[in-house]
C-alpha cells in the first residue's frame, strides 16, 4: 500500500454475521488504512459488535451510530464528513457484506495516485459477477446502459459502489446538497465527479453475492434510481 492517509467507510445495517471478517480482512490487506463503520442502528447488534471492534482497536477503527435506518447514501455522506473533518487524503467505500472483495484493496490505491476517483467495475472485462441469477444481471446492465444514455457518464459500470476517492472531490461536491439516499446515490456522486472533470478511472473487480444475511435492494430503490436519473440530468 502507497504510503498515504486513507479512511475506509463501511456502513452497515444488519451485517453481524460479516462485521468482524470484514474488518479483519480489510487490516489485513491495507494495513496503514483506517475504518469507520457507520451503523444505522441496527437490530440485530451489529452497532454493540462495531463498538467491540473499536475498543480493540482504538487506533484503527471508529464507529458513527446514526440514530435510524436512513438510506445508504446519507450513511456514506456522514462517512465522508467524518474523513474530511479529520483531514484524511483518500476515501475509500466498499461494502460490508463481502460482495467487494478487500483482496482488490491495493488496486485502488496504486490506481488513485493518478486520478481523482476509482471505480471497481463488475463490466470493464465481460461480466465479473458471482452467484447472480440472470434477472439481476439483466437488470444491472440496464441500469447502466440506461444512466448512461441519460447522463452521459462514460462508465461501463455506473452502480458500482466500490470507489476511492480523493479528498479534493469531496471537498468540491457539496455533500449537503446530494439529493439521492439509496443505490442512486452511487450514480450521482459519479456525475457529480464528471460534471466537475475530475479525472476517473475503473479498475475490474469480481462481485460476488453478499455470504451472509439478506440483500437491503427492494422495489422502492428500484423506483428512485429509475427517476432519479432523471432528475439528476435535469438539475444543474
Amino acid at each position: 500500500m502507497p504510503e498515504m492517509r486513507c479512511l475506509i467507510v463501511l456502513p452497515t445495517y444488519n451485517e453481524i454475521e460479516n462485521l468482524r471478517e470484514i474488518v479483519e480482512d480489510i487490516l489485513q490487506h491495507a494495513p496503514a488504512a483506517d475504518i469507520v463503520i457507520v451503523d444505522d442502528e441496527s437490530e440485530d447488534g451489529t452497532g454493540a459488535l462495531a463498538d467491540e471492534l473499536c475498543a480493540e482497536r482504538p487506533d484503527k477503527v471508529f464507529i458513527i451510530h446514526r440514530p435510524r435506518k436512513d438510506g445508504l447514501g446519507r450513511a456514506y455522506v456522514a462517512g465522508f464528513k467524518f474523513a474530511l473533518a479529520r483531514n484524511y487524503e483518500y476515501i475509500l467505500q466498499m461494502d460490508a457484506d463481502f460482495s467487494h472483495d478487500p483482496s482488490y484493496l491495493l488496486r485502488f490505491f496504486e490506481k488513485i495516485i493518478d486520478h481523482d476517483l476509482v471505480i471497481g467495475s463488475r463490466y470493464l472485462k465481460g461480466i465479473s459477477v458471482v452467484n447472480w441469477d440472470l434477472k439481476r444481471l439483466i437488470l444491472s446492465r440496464a441500469a447502466t446502459g440506461y444512466v448512461r444514455f441519460i447522463t452521459r457518464l462514460p462508465l461501463t459500470d455506473a452502480t458500482s459502489g466500490f470507489k476511492c476517492w480523493r479528498r479534493e472531490v469531496l471537498e468540491a461536491i457539496d455533500l449537503d446538497k446530494i439529493f439521492s439516499s439509496g443505490y442512486l446515490f452511487q450514480v450521482e456522486m459519479s456525475y457529480r465527479t464528471y460534471q466537475k472533470k475530475f479525472r476517473i478511472a475503473e479498475v475490474p473487480i469480481i462481485f460476488v453475492e453478499r455470504r451472509l444475511g439478506r440483500s437491503k435492494m427492494d422495489w422502492a430503490i428500484i423506483a428512485e434510481a429509475i427517476l432519479g436519473v432523471i432528475r439528476l440530468r435535469l438539475r444543474r
